[in-house]
């Protein structure tokens, strides 16, 4: 069975691509800083008949990492990383007059550090699998100035341009940083509190849609679920 290590898995896209992979058969390694939401995805997702080790913890955590990876070479190795753990930085959200420092070096380092860091940790088992991938979860907010999104667009930015840069550096890898488009989670209702979300699409209908990327095997770069959608 191929392997995938979730980051970020207890809800919203990161649960969704979770079920959306048990149920095409895929054994999965999950994250999540909540132990308990974390263990019941976990369990959840076994009545798809596939291995699920919940790993809870910090993906900024260096030990928690290798715990994340250590759990993969268990289940055989690792056929695909998802980095979709992420942070606001402040919510809700503000302008960047007043954004706090603090706020944003703590999503640079969940955001960009983090995620820099587990791929080096699953690079080994990323290149002895036999179609080895990544998928690195970015934002409109990266390549747009929507106001008040500036400190978490910019750390997307340098995710999107840290993929870009693995891609070259690791052609035998896919590797994929994929915009989701605004979704009906509670990380959007943190940013922006009061705001209707009742057109926004939920993180399940968005989940398939990034996995064509996997499905159909896709050349390495960037994409969005709104382009990916018009393909169908």
């Amino acid at each position: 069975m191929p392997v995938a290590i979730i980051t970020g898995a207890s809800r919203g896209l990161g649960r969704a691509l979770a079920g959306a992979l048990a149920e095409r058969g895929w054994d999965l390694v999950l994250d999540a800083r909540g132990a308990g939401p974390l263990e019941e995805t976990a369990v959840a997702l076994t009545a798809y008949d596939v291995r699920v080790q919940a790993v809870p913890g910090d993906v900024t955590d260096a030990r928690h990492r290798a715990e994340l990876v250590a759990a993969a070479r268990k289940l055989g190795g690792a056929d695909l990383l998802v980095n979709n753990a992420g942070i606001l930085g402040v919510e809700p959200l503000v302008p960047l007059a007043r954004h706090p420092l603090d706020g944003f070096r703590a999503a640079l380092e969940t955001n960009v550090v983090a995620p820099l860091a587990l791929v080096q940790e699953a690079l080994p088992l990323l290149r002895r699998a036999e179609d080895g991938a990544v998928l690195n979860v970015s934002s409109d907010a990266a390549a747009e100035a929507y106001r008040t999104w500036g400190g978490y667009g910019a750390t997307k930015a340098a995710l999107d341009l840290l993929s870009a840069v693995l891609a070259v550096e690791e052609p035998e890898l896919r590797v994929w940083w994929a915009d989701p488009g605004g979704m009906r989670t509670g990380m959007l209702a943190a940013a922006e509190p009061g705001e209707d979300l009742t057109g926004t699409p939920a993180p399940d209908e968005i989940a398939p849609l990034l996995l064509r990327l996997l499905d159909e095997r896709r050349p390495s770069g960037r994409y969005t679920a709104a382009q990916l959608r018009e393909e169908r």
